[in-house]
């Protein structure tokens, strides 16, 4: 019975450890300051996300959305914040394509299946499911993800931070 399990436990170790090799690097697009503060319910009724595949841009540089209250304490990361809402509530990811890492080169959201989409490599990722997994093009070959950040709830709203 001990032998038995022995190998067992031999067995599952030998095999997370073969499975973990097959990881999604999302960590590709260099970790630059985020903190969009969406914190109360006036804030998030009007940039934030509701139902599921709604999403909202923000790119300091880009001033999106327009007649967002920017200040000195907001940070939109590399090459821009995607607020996405997912199947599980809401979701943020840098807009950056983690094949190019470029904060110029950034992904747009097909409207028809909610996938980001990388204009310069033709990349595809899932930003629903909550990983920004690759789909589609290089970005499977490459094993990147989208860079993920925090969504906190905060008094009715929400504060997106990394």
């Amino acid at each position: 019975m001990k032998k038995t399990l022995y190998h067992l436990a031999v067995t599952a170790l030998l095999l997370a450890v073969c499975c973990s090799c097959d990881h999604i690097n999302n960590k590709a697009v260099p970790s630059f300051i985020v903190r969009i503060d969406l914190g109360n319910y006036a804030l998030w009724n009007t940039y934030g996300v509701n139902g599921m595949g709604d999403y909202r841009i923000f790119s300091r540089e880009k001033n999106l959305p327009a007649n967002f209250p920017y200040n000195v304490n907001t940070y939109t990361g590399y090459g821009g914040v995607l607020l996405m809402m997912g199947m599980d509530g809401p979701l943020a990811y840098d807009l950056s394509c983690p094949v190019e890492a470029s904060p110029t080169i950034t992904l747009s959201i097909n409207a028809d299946n909610f996938e980001a989409v990388c204009p310069k490599c033709g990349s595809r990722y899932n930003p629903l499911t909550g990983f920004g997994g690759p789909v589609a093009g290089v970005a499977i070959n490459n094993k990147v993800g989208m860079r993920q950040y925090h969504v906190y709830p905060s008094n009715g709203g929400y504060l997106i931070s990394n």
